[in-house]
């Protein structure tokens, strides 16, 4: 059994393979592959399973390098980087490892609206910059949480779990809309269900976006949409990019449109849209939100036992064709 990773992930996970006795090779350069480099990897050896980052693009072409592979498994939460379609035609499995980074990353999630609404990261900067003088005030006014009203963009386990730190640790209002309503959860924790992203956005003193990258999803919170929201308001996004039109975010931060935001992903990764990094009323952190030693140590995990499964020729835990 022969397996490439794409890129160093922590050791366990490396570990659980070569314990089984296979072969695994690594990725020796700590960087993100081009699809060349990555098909050229593939095509030197004839591996039986690829681990592979949300950062690789998997489409029918890099299928092809690795033609006896019977498992990619995807050391992420979404499938978005890989053409399920194509796998499909070609019997490939595809694995994801999700669950594992739930309370990482709903964590993540509500640090990054506590810092926007309490001016945190720009109160570090301005501090470190030696500006600060003494107390004063009317400095760094922020905007309290406890209380207020949370929109939940996409009720799925991490959205769930924000909603929970919200409505448990600050007494916060919950609103959310999903697809498909929940009514257990909104027994839990009193919440209410709303008909469209529309009606959630207007409510909403603080959106956290939990959604999925589809097509349906992609410019999600566009320009229309961010007019919608109260001039006080903050949108937080640890989902994916491409949900948010980006250009048009920074233009609603700039002109006051809505009070400010924190990002975890962005539209054109690594890049940032022209103007987001000079924005005082921003939050901005490296797509590290389930950046913990524990969670990608399990993520590592969970990606191994997949492809263990799939060599013993059972149904992995988590798998997107069966």
């Amino acid at each position: 059994m022969k397996v490439y990773i794409t890129r160093r992930i922590p050791e366990v996970g490396i570990k659980m393979l070569e314990e089984k006795g296979y072969e695994v090779d690594v990725n020796p350069e700590d960087k993100v592959l081009s699809k060349e480099e990555l098909v050229s990897a593939l095509k030197g050896k004839e591996y039986d399973a690829v681990l592979c980052l949300l950062t690789d693009t998997i489409d029918g072409e890099v299928f092809d390098a690795a033609p006896k592979a019977k498992v990619f498994a995807n050391y992420a939460v979404g499938y978005n980087n890989i053409n399920i379609e194509e796998a499909g035609k070609r019997g490939v499995m595809v694995t994801n490892t999700p669950g594992v980074l739930t309370e990482t990353v709903a964590e993540h999630a509500f640090g990054l609206l506590l810092a926007a609404a309490q001016r945190i990261a720009e109160g570090d900067r301005f501090t470190r910059a030696g500006k600060y003088v003494g107390w004063a005030p009317m400095l760094m006014l922020g905007n309290d949480i406890s209380g207020r009203t949370l929109g939940i963009l996409g009720l799925g386990r991490i959205g769930a779990r924000v909603a929970h730190h919200g409505a448990r640790g600050f007494e916060m209002k919950i609103i959310y809309y999903d697809i498909k309503r929940n009514e257990d959860f909104e027994k839990e924790y009193n919440a209410e269900f709303r008909e469209s992203v529309d009606d959630l956005l207007k409510e909403s003193d603080f959106v956290s976006v939990h959604v999925p990258l589809l097509d349906s999803t992609r410019h999600l919170i566009n320009k229309e949409r961010l007019s919608m929201m109260k001039p006080s308001a903050y949108l937080i996004n640890t989902s994916r990019g491409p949900v948010i039109d980006e250009a048009a975010l920074v233009d609603a931060l700039k002109n006051k449109v809505i009070k400010g935001a924190a990002l975890d992903v962005y539209e054109n990764e690594p890049a940032l849209s022209p103007g987001l990094a000079e924005l005082s009323n921003v939050v901005i952190t490296p797509h590290a939100a389930s950046a913990t030693e524990e969670t990608r140590s399990k993520m590592a995990e969970l990606a191994a036992l997949n492809i263990i499964a799939v060599a013993e020729g059972k149904i992995p835990p988590n798998s997107a064709i069966r």
